[in-house]
C-alpha cells in the first residue's frame, strides 16, 4: 500500500495544482492588512518600487511613491500592492481591486480595475524596473533627481536564490513532451522555470553590460545563490529548520567572492580583486553614508 501511495503522489500533485491555487491566500491577505493597515503606497518613509501584472490587460503594472503622486488611480492601498505583488501563480489566487480618485489629467474623479498577479512574471529580476522608473523621473523633471548619469547610480539586486537546474532539462527529453509536461514534470513546473530563470538572468546580463559600457561595473552588484536543494529551493516551506538554513545560505553568501554571470555560459564567475560581498556591500554602504554626509553640509550651507 505504502508503495503504490507513493506512486500515486505525483499524480495528486498535479490533480491539486489543476483544480486551482495550492493556497486560498486567506491568512497571508489577513497578516498584511494587520500590518500594513490604511497606509497607500504614496505615504511610505522611502521610495519603493513594486512591479505586478496584470491578467485582464496583459501588460506589467509599475507601482511607485513617485508614481502615485503624478496618478492617483495608482495611489493604492500597500495591503492590495503587496497581496497582488506575491499572487505566485499555482500557490496563490490572482488579486482584484479597484482604486478611486481623480484622473491622472486632472479631470472628473473616476476608478480603475486591478487584475493582478506576482510581479515576478513581469520582472523576476526588478533591477531594470527600479532604474527605469528614476529615469522617468528625472523626464519629469523631479527635483529630487539630477540629469540621469548612470555612473552615479548604484545598484544591489538581492536575488531570493533558486535551485541548480542546470543541465536537469536536455533538447532530446524536451522533445517528447507534452503540454501536460511542461506545464509539471517529476514535481517541477519546466516551463515557469525557464520563463523566470530567462527573465531574471536577461535583466542581470543587461544591467552588467550597461554598467561595464558606462565603465562604472563595480557599482552594479548582483548577489544570487543558485545552489539551492531540497526543501531549501521550495518557496512554500516555511519550517523553522528550513528558516534557519536559509540564514545560513545567507551568512556564506557575504563570505563568497563578487561574482559576475559569464554572458555566454550564465554561469556566475568570481570577479578578480572584487573581494567579498560583504567588503562590498560595506564599500557601497560608505559611498552612501558621504554621499549624505555631504547633502547634510549642502543643505546647512544654504
Amino acid at each position: 500500500m505504502c508503495c503504490r501511495m507513493g506512486f500515486l503522489k505525483p499524480v495528486a500533485n498535479l490533480v491539486s495544482l489543476m483544480r486551482g491555487p495550492k493556497y486560498d491566500g486567506a491568512f497571508l491577505h489577513d497578516k498584511i492588512k494587520s500590518l500594513t493597515h490604511d497606509v497607500r503606497i504614496a505615504d511610505t518613509v522611502t521610495n519603493v518600487v513594486v512591479p505586478a501584472f496584470d491578467v485582464k490587460c496583459l501588460q506589467p503594472v509599475i507601482f511607485s511613491t513617485y508614481e502615485a503622486a503624478h496618478e492617483p488611480l495608482k495611489n493604492a492601498h500597500l495591503s492590495d500592492i503587496c497581496i497582488s505583488t506575491a499572487a505566485a501563480p499555482t500557490y496563490f489566487p490572482a488579486h482584484f481591486f479597484r482604486t478611486e480618485g481623480a484622473a491622472a489629467d486632472g479631470e472628473k474623479p473616476g476608478h480603475r480595475e486591478f487584475h493582478l498577479v506576482d510581479g515576478g512574471v513581469a520582472a523576476n529580476n526588478p533591477t531594470m524596473v527600479a532604474m527605469s522608473m528614476l529615469t522617468k523621473e528625472v523626464v519629469r523633471h523631479n527635483p529630487d533627481f539630477r540629469p540621469v548619469e548612470y555612473g552615479n547610480f548604484l545598484i544591489v539586486s538581492i536575488g531570493t536564490g533558486s535551485p541548480k537546474l542546470a543541465e536537469k532539462y536536455t533538447a532530446p527529453k524536451c522533445a517528447k513532451w507534452g503540454l501536460l509536461r511542461w506545464l509539471y514534470d517529476g514535481g517541477f513546473t519546466p516551463l515557469i522555470d525557464i520563463f523566470s530563470h530567462a527573465s531574471a538572468d536577461m535583466v542581470d546580463i543587461h544591467a552588467q553590460v550597461l554598467f561595464e559600457a558606462l565603465r562604472c561595473e563595480k557599482n552594479y552588484l548582483r548577489i544570487q545563490d543558485d545552489s539551492l536543494v531540497g526543501h531549501t529551493s521550495s518557496v512554500d516551506i516555511a519550517t523553522k529548520e528550513n528558516m534557519e538554513a536559509l540564514i545560513g545560505i545567507g551568512r556564506e553568501l557575504l563570505k563568497k567572492p563578487v561574482a559576475r554571470v559569464n554572458i555566454d555560459t550564465g554561469v556566475y564567475e568570481p570577479v578578480s580583486g572584487g573581494g567579498t560581498n560583504e567588503q562590498a556591500l560595506e564599500r557601497f554602504a560608505r559611498k552612501l553614508s558621504d554621499e549624505l554626509k555631504l547633502r547634510k553640509k549642502n543643505l546647512n550651507s544654504y
